[in-house]
Protein backbone atom coordinates (compact mmCIF):
# COMPACT_ATOMS: atom_id res chain seq x y z
CA UNK A 1 0.00 0.00 0.00
CA UNK A 2 1.34 3.08 -1.12
CA UNK A 3 1.58 6.37 0.94
CA UNK A 4 -1.80 8.04 -0.41
CA UNK A 5 -3.45 5.18 0.45
CA UNK A 6 -2.27 5.49 4.63
CA UNK A 7 -3.07 9.12 4.13
CA UNK A 8 -6.54 8.40 3.14
CA UNK A 9 -7.53 5.50 5.54
CA UNK A 10 -6.08 8.24 8.29
CA UNK A 11 -8.42 10.70 7.34
CA UNK A 12 -11.21 8.10 7.11
CA UNK A 13 -10.30 6.81 10.74
CA UNK A 14 -10.36 10.77 11.88
CA UNK A 15 -13.54 11.55 10.35
CA UNK A 16 -14.95 8.75 12.11
CA UNK A 17 -13.54 9.56 15.31
CA UNK A 18 -14.82 13.23 15.02
CA UNK A 19 -18.43 12.05 14.38
CA UNK A 20 -18.50 9.49 17.42
CA UNK A 21 -17.22 12.42 19.69
CA UNK A 22 -20.09 14.55 18.22
CA UNK A 23 -22.28 11.91 18.59
CA UNK A 24 -21.32 10.95 22.01
CA UNK A 25 -22.13 14.71 22.74
CA UNK A 26 -25.13 15.21 21.08
CA UNK A 27 -26.66 12.30 22.71
CA UNK A 28 -25.40 13.58 26.45
CA UNK A 29 -26.80 17.04 25.62
CA UNK A 30 -29.87 15.38 24.27
CA UNK A 31 -30.73 13.56 27.47
CA UNK A 32 -29.91 16.32 29.80
CA UNK A 33 -32.38 19.08 27.57
CA UNK A 34 -34.94 15.67 27.82
CA UNK A 35 -34.95 15.51 31.41
CA UNK A 36 -35.37 19.50 31.38
CA UNK A 37 -37.86 19.97 29.21
CA UNK A 38 -39.92 16.78 30.53
CA UNK A 39 -39.60 19.06 34.11
CA UNK A 40 -40.69 21.73 32.30
CA UNK A 41 -43.68 20.79 31.00
CA UNK A 42 -44.84 18.39 33.45
CA UNK A 43 -43.74 20.95 36.37
CA UNK A 44 -44.66 23.94 35.18
CA UNK A 45 -48.37 24.39 35.84
CA UNK A 46 -47.09 23.99 39.65
CA UNK A 47 -44.81 27.09 39.63
CA UNK A 48 -46.44 29.84 41.07
CA UNK A 49 -46.24 32.96 43.33
CA UNK A 50 -48.37 30.45 46.30
CA UNK A 51 -46.02 27.39 45.27
CA UNK A 52 -42.83 29.26 45.87
CA UNK A 53 -44.27 31.04 49.27
CA UNK A 54 -46.37 28.45 51.34
CA UNK A 55 -44.84 26.09 53.37
CA UNK A 56 -45.39 22.08 52.80
CA UNK A 57 -48.47 20.34 54.16
CA UNK A 58 -48.56 16.81 54.98
CA UNK A 59 -51.53 15.81 52.28
CA UNK A 60 -51.98 12.20 50.38
CA UNK A 61 -54.29 15.45 48.25
CA UNK A 62 -52.15 17.10 45.40
CA UNK A 63 -53.69 20.25 45.83
CA UNK A 64 -53.25 20.21 49.33
CA UNK A 65 -49.63 19.63 49.58
CA UNK A 66 -48.21 23.36 49.98
CA UNK A 67 -45.51 24.71 48.69
CA UNK A 68 -41.58 24.36 48.90
CA UNK A 69 -40.56 28.18 50.64
CA UNK A 70 -39.39 25.84 53.79
CA UNK A 71 -37.08 23.12 51.18
CA UNK A 72 -35.44 25.94 49.35
CA UNK A 73 -34.70 27.19 52.26
CA UNK A 74 -33.20 24.39 54.23
CA UNK A 75 -31.65 23.67 51.01
CA UNK A 76 -30.30 27.09 50.90
CA UNK A 77 -29.08 27.03 54.62
CA UNK A 78 -27.31 23.11 53.79
CA UNK A 79 -25.03 24.45 51.11
CA UNK A 80 -24.37 27.32 53.23
CA UNK A 81 -23.28 26.29 55.96
CA UNK A 82 -21.59 22.64 54.02
CA UNK A 83 -19.56 25.10 52.03
CA UNK A 84 -18.84 27.25 55.13
CA UNK A 85 -17.71 24.28 56.88
CA UNK A 86 -15.38 22.70 54.27
CA UNK A 87 -14.22 25.59 52.79
CA UNK A 88 -10.69 26.46 54.42
CA UNK A 89 -10.02 22.92 54.55
CA UNK A 90 -10.66 22.67 51.29
CA UNK A 91 -8.54 25.60 50.07
CA UNK A 92 -5.48 24.87 52.51
CA UNK A 93 -5.67 21.08 50.87
CA UNK A 94 -5.56 22.30 47.53
CA UNK A 95 -2.22 24.67 48.16
CA UNK A 96 -0.42 21.89 49.91
CA UNK A 97 -0.95 19.24 47.43
CA UNK A 98 -0.67 21.84 44.71
CA UNK A 99 2.44 23.74 46.12
CA UNK A 100 4.44 22.02 48.41
CA UNK A 101 3.59 18.17 48.17
CA UNK A 102 6.38 16.20 45.91
CA UNK A 103 4.60 13.87 43.68
CA UNK A 104 7.44 11.37 44.22
CA UNK A 105 6.99 11.32 47.89
CA UNK A 106 4.78 7.63 49.03
CA UNK A 107 2.19 10.23 51.29
CA UNK A 108 1.32 12.62 48.52
CA UNK A 109 0.69 8.75 46.96
CA UNK A 110 -1.69 7.59 49.97
CA UNK A 111 -3.42 11.16 50.26
CA UNK A 112 -4.54 10.75 46.38
CA UNK A 113 -5.84 7.25 46.83
CA UNK A 114 -7.85 8.96 49.88
CA UNK A 115 -9.37 11.35 47.77
CA UNK A 116 -9.92 9.28 44.92
CA UNK A 117 -11.88 6.96 47.25
CA UNK A 118 -13.85 9.58 48.82
CA UNK A 119 -14.65 10.68 45.42
CA UNK A 120 -15.78 7.48 44.74
CA UNK A 121 -17.82 6.20 47.60
CA UNK A 122 -21.70 6.66 47.38
CA UNK A 123 -23.17 9.83 49.27
CA UNK A 124 -25.88 7.09 51.04
CA UNK A 125 -22.84 5.46 52.54
CA UNK A 126 -21.77 9.00 54.04
CA UNK A 127 -25.04 9.27 54.93
CA UNK A 128 -25.38 5.94 57.22
CA UNK A 129 -21.71 6.74 58.34
CA UNK A 130 -22.61 10.08 59.60
CA UNK A 131 -25.97 8.50 61.11
CA UNK A 132 -23.71 6.00 63.13
CA UNK A 133 -21.58 8.48 64.38
CA UNK A 134 -23.19 11.71 65.19
CA UNK A 135 -25.96 9.45 67.17
CA UNK A 136 -23.50 9.26 69.72
CA UNK A 137 -23.97 11.03 72.98
CA UNK A 138 -20.71 12.77 72.56
CA UNK A 139 -22.57 14.84 70.18
CA UNK A 140 -25.62 15.99 71.46
CA UNK A 141 -24.91 19.44 71.32
CA UNK A 142 -25.21 19.38 67.70
CA UNK A 143 -29.06 18.26 67.78
CA UNK A 144 -31.98 19.52 69.39
CA UNK A 145 -32.93 16.51 71.18
CA UNK A 146 -31.53 12.63 72.14
CA UNK A 147 -33.55 9.79 72.64
CA UNK A 148 -35.75 9.34 75.64
CA UNK A 149 -34.31 8.01 78.59
CA UNK A 150 -30.57 6.95 76.63
CA UNK A 151 -27.38 8.64 76.13
CA UNK A 152 -27.67 8.55 72.34
CA UNK A 153 -28.29 11.97 70.37
CA UNK A 154 -30.78 12.35 68.06
CA UNK A 155 -27.90 13.04 65.47
CA UNK A 156 -30.17 14.55 63.00
CA UNK A 157 -29.83 18.78 62.22
CA UNK A 158 -28.92 21.17 59.71
CA UNK A 159 -25.49 20.76 61.18
CA UNK A 160 -24.79 17.66 61.39
CA UNK A 161 -26.05 17.10 57.63
CA UNK A 162 -23.88 20.11 56.70
CA UNK A 163 -20.48 18.02 58.19
CA UNK A 164 -21.63 15.16 56.41
CA UNK A 165 -22.39 16.81 53.62
CA UNK A 166 -19.51 19.34 53.30
CA UNK A 167 -17.05 15.92 53.78
CA UNK A 168 -18.77 14.11 50.98
CA UNK A 169 -18.16 17.42 48.49
CA UNK A 170 -14.96 17.85 49.84
CA UNK A 171 -12.36 15.84 47.29
CA UNK A 172 -14.56 16.97 44.63
CA UNK A 173 -13.60 21.11 45.74
CA UNK A 174 -9.85 20.21 46.47
CA UNK A 175 -9.14 18.43 43.27
CA UNK A 176 -10.78 21.56 41.27
CA UNK A 177 -8.80 24.25 43.25
CA UNK A 178 -5.89 21.96 42.75
CA UNK A 179 -6.03 22.16 39.36
CA UNK A 180 -6.87 25.85 39.19
CA UNK A 181 -3.93 26.49 41.27
CA UNK A 182 -1.41 24.58 39.26
CA UNK A 183 -2.41 26.20 36.36
CA UNK A 184 -0.78 29.55 37.30
CA UNK A 185 2.22 29.79 35.25
CA UNK A 186 5.43 29.21 37.04
CA UNK A 187 6.60 32.66 35.47
CA UNK A 188 4.51 34.45 38.33
CA UNK A 189 5.80 32.73 40.54
CA UNK A 190 9.15 32.70 39.77
CA UNK A 191 9.04 36.74 39.07
CA UNK A 192 7.89 37.03 43.17
CA UNK A 193 10.68 35.00 44.49
CA UNK A 194 13.10 36.94 42.85
CA UNK A 195 11.80 40.07 44.13
CA UNK A 196 12.48 38.48 47.62
CA UNK A 197 9.24 37.47 48.27
CA UNK A 198 8.92 34.10 50.50
CA UNK A 199 7.12 31.25 49.05
CA UNK A 200 4.30 31.88 51.58
CA UNK A 201 3.79 35.47 51.04
CA UNK A 202 3.83 34.34 46.81
CA UNK A 203 1.20 31.78 47.13
CA UNK A 204 -0.82 34.27 49.47
CA UNK A 205 -0.50 37.31 47.03
CA UNK A 206 0.27 36.47 43.57
CA UNK A 207 -1.05 32.50 43.20
CA UNK A 208 -4.35 32.74 45.28
CA UNK A 209 -5.18 35.79 43.26
CA UNK A 210 -4.57 34.69 40.29
CA UNK A 211 -6.35 31.26 40.57
CA UNK A 212 -9.15 32.84 42.43
CA UNK A 213 -11.60 32.27 39.79
CA UNK A 214 -11.06 28.47 39.67
CA UNK A 215 -11.48 28.22 43.04
CA UNK A 216 -14.29 30.20 43.14
CA UNK A 217 -15.66 27.55 40.35
CA UNK A 218 -14.64 24.37 42.67
CA UNK A 219 -16.67 26.17 45.61
CA UNK A 220 -19.74 26.34 42.73
CA UNK A 221 -19.71 22.67 41.97
CA UNK A 222 -19.23 21.57 45.44
CA UNK A 223 -22.82 23.73 46.06
CA UNK A 224 -23.95 22.31 43.10
CA UNK A 225 -23.58 18.94 44.47
CA UNK A 226 -24.51 19.43 47.60
CA UNK A 227 -28.24 20.95 46.52
CA UNK A 228 -28.97 17.97 44.58
CA UNK A 229 -28.00 14.69 47.04
CA UNK A 230 -30.83 13.04 48.59
CA UNK A 231 -29.09 10.03 51.08
CA UNK A 232 -27.71 12.29 52.88
CA UNK A 233 -30.88 14.65 53.28
CA UNK A 234 -32.96 11.76 54.44
CA UNK A 235 -30.22 10.03 56.89
CA UNK A 236 -28.97 12.91 58.51
CA UNK A 237 -31.63 15.94 58.36
CA UNK A 238 -34.29 14.03 59.13
CA UNK A 239 -37.90 12.90 57.61
CA UNK A 240 -39.66 16.08 58.01
CA UNK A 241 -41.19 18.42 55.53
CA UNK A 242 -40.87 21.52 57.88
CA UNK A 243 -38.90 23.26 59.81
CA UNK A 244 -38.34 21.99 63.89
CA UNK A 245 -39.11 25.61 64.98
CA UNK A 246 -42.44 27.19 64.02
CA UNK A 247 -40.94 30.96 63.90
CA UNK A 248 -37.42 30.30 62.07
CA UNK A 249 -37.31 33.21 60.02
CA UNK A 250 -36.54 34.91 63.41
CA UNK A 251 -32.83 35.97 64.42
CA UNK A 252 -33.23 34.39 67.85
CA UNK A 253 -34.53 30.78 66.74
CA UNK A 254 -31.54 30.20 64.07
CA UNK A 255 -29.61 28.17 66.39
CA UNK A 256 -32.66 26.17 67.30
CA UNK A 257 -32.90 25.62 63.68
CA UNK A 258 -29.36 24.90 62.78
CA UNK A 259 -29.96 22.23 65.42
CA UNK A 260 -32.91 20.95 64.70
CA UNK A 261 -34.53 18.76 61.83
CA UNK A 262 -35.72 19.70 58.55
CA UNK A 263 -36.34 19.32 55.08
CA UNK A 264 -34.70 20.83 51.69
CA UNK A 265 -35.92 20.26 48.02
CA UNK A 266 -34.59 16.89 47.36
CA UNK A 267 -36.38 15.59 50.64
CA UNK A 268 -39.49 17.25 49.66
CA UNK A 269 -39.43 15.48 46.31
CA UNK A 270 -39.33 12.15 47.93
CA UNK A 271 -42.00 12.94 50.28
CA UNK A 272 -44.77 13.95 47.33
CA UNK A 273 -44.03 11.63 44.77
CA UNK A 274 -45.48 8.39 44.10
CA UNK A 275 -42.27 7.07 43.58
CA UNK A 276 -41.33 7.78 47.51
CA UNK A 277 -44.51 8.57 50.30
CA UNK A 278 -46.78 11.17 49.12
CA UNK A 279 -49.00 10.98 45.68
CA UNK A 280 -48.49 14.55 44.58
CA UNK A 281 -46.24 13.78 41.30
CA UNK A 282 -47.22 17.56 40.06
CA UNK A 283 -46.04 19.04 43.69
CA UNK A 284 -42.77 16.76 43.29
CA UNK A 285 -42.31 17.77 39.41
CA UNK A 286 -42.72 21.51 40.12
CA UNK A 287 -40.17 21.22 43.32
CA UNK A 288 -38.07 19.40 41.06
CA UNK A 289 -37.84 21.91 38.31
CA UNK A 290 -36.79 24.60 40.97
CA UNK A 291 -34.15 22.12 42.20
CA UNK A 292 -32.88 21.72 38.16
CA UNK A 293 -33.11 25.36 37.80
CA UNK A 294 -30.63 25.94 41.11
CA UNK A 295 -28.40 23.97 39.76
CA UNK A 296 -28.43 25.17 36.32
CA UNK A 297 -27.83 28.44 37.75
CA UNK A 298 -24.67 26.77 39.91
CA UNK A 299 -22.90 25.31 37.00
CA UNK A 300 -23.18 28.50 34.07
CA UNK A 301 -22.31 30.47 37.10
CA UNK A 302 -19.20 27.94 37.31
CA UNK A 303 -18.65 27.61 33.50
CA UNK A 304 -18.54 31.31 33.34
CA UNK A 305 -15.81 31.79 36.39
CA UNK A 306 -13.82 29.06 34.16
CA UNK A 307 -13.62 31.15 31.18
CA UNK A 308 -12.86 34.05 33.07
CA UNK A 309 -9.74 32.58 34.56
CA UNK A 310 -9.05 31.30 30.91
CA UNK A 311 -9.11 34.66 29.74
CA UNK A 312 -7.19 35.84 32.71
CA UNK A 313 -4.27 32.99 32.26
Amino acid sequence: MGPLQDEGRHRIGSRVGIALCWAAAIAVASVCLFIIGYLLVQGWHSINWTFLSTDPVASMTEGEAGGVRTPMVGTAVLVLFSTFLILPVAIGAAIYLAEYMDERWWITRIVRIGLETLASVPSVVFGMFGLAVFTLGFFKFLSASGTEGGNMAFGRSFLVASIVMGVHVLPFVIKVAEESIRNIPLSQRQGALALGMTKWRTIRKVVLPAAKSGIATAVVLGMGLAAGDTAIVMLTLGGTMTMAVDKWWQVGNWVEVLKGAGSTLTSYIYFNSPAGDGNSPGAALGAAFVLIAIVLVFNLAAVLLFRRQQRAA
